[in-house]
């Protein structure tokens, strides 16, 4: 028969178990919390005041008019005044802006004689989701902009059709593909979930069985286990890579642009970096079990604070703020960036000094903390 005397005095022991094991007693707290604030609070699949870039040929009344519809449109924020077409190229290619906005030196004539007056709206269309609300807000353009300049004489430009048209190109996506954006950035979330874990899970797994203790017999130094140890995975992570690029290329004609210099620099970052942070995880956690906890608590804000699944500008400024600090973010701005721009060195430039940074803070914090586990 059930004996409620032993079954009380087994469920008391594993109470006891678990508050003892302090870092599944904070993930058991922790996540469901941090869930509810990152769905609740810092995605947004509708992003708003997305950073524009303007070019203006002409400085009439009219252009004015139409930046400030625009900006009070409440999708785009002015935040470059270009000077040339090849500023703007720039600054879509860094991903410094999402749109980028051409108004033309004879604007302002066309629009009072009543002629095929247009501008031109550029868009980053990488991410389709991240650009779709904006450009739907830009069909009600023509008709709302001038209605204040279009009075008296030129009442009658804004009778019937509208008085200009605007041109949406969408530049490096222009079919709108989800699996142009998404594929890519798998890359960065499979290397992620499979390096820092592997890591982290085989230096505890050594502790476990004791093997850990023959090692740190040897004379063998800190940096040199550690070299040692992730040589291995590198090879692992470049095989990987080159799979799901290969695989992305023929299953889903995901676009080859170029910028394969910059894509190299960036996935050895990205791959060390991973690696150096399960190595970390490794010498924090005592077991396998901790060492899973912790790479799971490490791979939720990279999959939801990333960009990867959501428009990353669409998230308040504290979210960006912490994207930011996640190597995983830059690396798929590397990624796509190189895929679908063909962006080089130069314009990958900040992402790549990003990663390194990452790798040096990272893989130094590592040693000191294997170092310490020494003594």
């Amino acid at each position: 028969m059930l004996s409620l005397t032993r079954t009380w005095a087994v469920m008391a022991k594993e109470f006891t178990q678990l508050t003892r094991d302090r870092l599944t007693y904070a993930m058991i707290l922790l996540l469901p919390i941090i869930q509810l604030l990152l769905f609740g609070y810092a995605i947004n699949d509708d992003p708003r005041s997305l950073p524009t870039a303007v070019l203006v040929q002409d400085n009439g009344g009219f252009s004015r008019s139409i930046l400030t519809a625009m900006n009070n449109s409440g999708y785009f924020d002015i935040t470059v005044q270009a000077r040339s077409q090849s500023e703007l190229d720039r600054a879509l290619a860094r991903g410094e802006v999402q749109f980028a906005v051409i108004i033309p030196a004879d604007f302002t004539r066309r629009v009072v004689r009543g002629d095929a007056a247009q501008i031109l709206v550029e868009a980053d269309a990488t991410d389709p989701s991240a650009t779709s609300g904006a450009v739907a807000a830009l069909a009600s353009l023509p008709s709302q902009a001038l209605t204040r300049e279009l009075t008296g004489p030129l009442a009658i430009r804004a009778q019937g059709r509208p008085p200009f048209e605007v041109v949406v190109h969408r530049r490096y996506n222009p079919e709108a593909i989800t699996a142009y954006n998404i594929v890519p950035g798998l890359l960065g979330v499979i290397l992620s979930m499979t390096l820092v874990m592997m890591t982290s899970l085989g230096m505890a797994r050594e502790r476990e069985r004791g093997t850990m203790e023959s090692l740190l017999a040897t004379p063998v130094r800190p940096l040199e286990v550690m070299v040692g140890k992730l040589t291995p995975y590198v090879l692992v992570g470049l095989i990987q890579a080159v799979v799901i690029l290969v695989l992305a290329r023929l299953l889903f004609q995901v676009p080859m642009s170029g910028g394969w210099i910059a894509l190299g620099a960036g996935l050895m970052l990205f791959i060390i970096g991973s690696l150096s942070l399960g190595f970390l995880i490794s010498t924090v956690s005592k077991t396998q079990l901790q060492a899973m906890q912790m790479s799971v608590f490490y791979m939720l804000p990279s999959i939801l604070l990333s960009g990867f699944m959501f428009p990353f500008r669409g998230m308040p400024e504290w979210a960006q703020a912490i994207g930011l600090l996640i190597p995983v973010t830059h690396f798929l701005r590397v990624v796509r960036g190189s895929l679908l721009k063909g962006v080089g060195l130069e314009n990958a430039g900040p992402s790549l000094f990003a990663l390194a940074l990452f790798v040096l803070v990272v893989g130094g914090l590592a040693m000191l903390r294997y170092r310490t586990t020494l003594d």
